[in-house]
Formats: structure tokens, C-alpha cells, sequence
């Protein structure tokens, strides 16, 4: 069936913070949950496994703000009243049970929210399952502020991983515009070019992913309704594999 025929590995992992806030003070976060739960029913529907994990393991908070009506899509809601997704929520895999074997691994996603800017930065732990990803085939993909967590990886050179690759990922301009320019630990789209990431944006809150296969394969979104092209792209992606 044509469900069977994608993807030739243990499917994909959904990764997602723990942390429901950051800074100091704290400013309350998480995940933001369009981020999560449109790929997660894109992949799904696509006959892929879906493993939802996390740094620590155990709970997903979810971003208030990520459940405002003009971001609460379908998908939002249909997940929030999904047994099985919810008990993955609140019983994530954690990520070191799962990093050796990354590689068997069809896609690893990473999901934004804030809470990224805590438990996916300078985190050698993600660093290495990113790069162990990316050179073993297991496509590597990130929304919105999930690409904070690839920003630490290296090439097997020692570079950073991103250097000379096709990136995207949440626009300093949309950074300003929902007030946490001074808060968060980096702006992400200077931080991927000060890394020599060719970096790629449209206009605020536009669709825009890019994919880079010059090695690995990397695709990455630059906001929350850029999550469902990363998706797309990945099956894609796996249907030519």
C-alpha cells in the first residue's frame, strides 16, 4: 500500500521542549503546539511512525499563546483531544534513549516555542544527535525556533554544521514584533548567518522553509505556519528516498 512504501526506517522524531519558561525573570513558554501537532498528523497520515520526545523525557508544556484563537488551527484542536498524542505528551521519550540509534531513524523535527531558547541551547548532548543525524541519512528538520537546537552542531570538520547551508528559522523582525528581542538568548536568524549559514527569510509570518541536500539533508521553516511545509517537504523528501 502506498502507506507502507515511505520512509524505510523507525519513522519520525518529533522533538519538543521541556521547559515552560525561560530568561530571567522568567518569562512562561513551551512548545508551541501548531508546531507539534501539524506535522505530527502530516506524518501519521503519511504511514510513518510518529515518536514524540524530549530533552528531559516526561511532559510537553505547551505555550498559552500558541492556543490563541488565530493560531489554534484544526490540526491544534484534533491533537488536543487525541488520547494518543496527549498521553506522547505528557510521557515523551527522552532523548537518550533514543540518540545512538538516530541514525535507523527516517526524520528527526525539531519543534519551536520559546522554550527551545532554554533546553536547546548549548545542550552538547543535541549538538552530537543533530550531527549523528545528519551524516547517517536520518533527514534533519526544524521549524520556527527549533533551528536553535542545530545551531551548536558541527560539521565533522569542527565547523558549525550550518556553515554554507541553506537555512531558515524565526526573522529577527518577527522576534521584535512579539517582544522578545531582548529576552531570548540569541536572535536566530543573526546568529545562523554569524555562523556562515546562507540564511533565507520572507516577509513576517510568511511560509518559507529551505532545504539544503548538499550532504545531509537539512530542511527548516522560518515560523509557526511554515511547519507544515517542513512537513510536506520531509515526506517528500522520504518518497524519493
Amino acid at each position: 500500500s502506498a502507506a507502507m512504501s515511505i520512509g524505510r526506517g523507525k519513522g519520525v522524531v518529533i522533538l519538543a521542549t521541556n521547559a515552560d519558561s525561560f530568561g530571567d525573570p522568567p518569562h512562561k513558554t513551551g512548545a508551541w503546539i501548531e508546531e507539534i501537532a501539524t506535522p505530527y498528523y502530516l506524518f501519521s497520515g503519511a504511514g510513518l511512525k510518529v515518536t514524540i520526545a524530549s530533552m528531559a523525557g516526561g511532559v510537553i508544556p505547551i505555550d498559552a499563546g500558541s492556543k490563541a484563537e488565530m493560531f489554534y488551527t484544526d490540526d491544534c484542536k484534533k491533537f488536543d483531544a487525541d488520547e494518543v498524542a496527549q498521553k506522547q505528551m505528557k510521557d515523551s521519550v527522552k532523548m537518550s534513549t533514543i540518540a545512538c540509534s538516530i541514525g535507523e531513524y527516517d526524520a528527526l523535527y525539531l519543534a519551536g516555542g520559546h522554550g527551545t531558547c532554554k533546553d536547546f541551547v548549548e545542550n552538547k548532548e543535541l549538538d552530537k544527535v543533530i550531527s549523528d543525524a545528519y551524516y547517517s541519512k536520518c533527514i534533519v528538520a526544524a521549524d520556527c525556533h527549533g533551528p536553535v537546537g542545530i545551531c551548536g552542531a558541527k560539521k565533522k570538520n569542527g565547523e558549525p554544521l550550518i556553515k554554507g547551508l541553506a537555512v531558515s528559522g524565526f526573522a529577527d523582525t518577527e522576534e521584535k514584533a512579539v517582544g522578545l528581542a531582548e529576552k531570548v538568548p540569541f536572535l536566530l536568524e543573526s546568529k545562523m548567518k554569524e555562523l556562515g549559514g546562507k540564511y533565507e527569510k520572507k516577509g513576517d509570518w510568511q511560509v518559507c522553509i529551505s532545504c539544503d541536500t548538499s550532504e545531509g539533508t537539512l530542511v527548516t521553516g522560518q515560523n509557526p505556519a511554515s511547519s507544515k511545509a517542513v512537513a510536506e517537504k520531509v515526506l517528500e523528501l522520504l518518497k524519493k528516498a
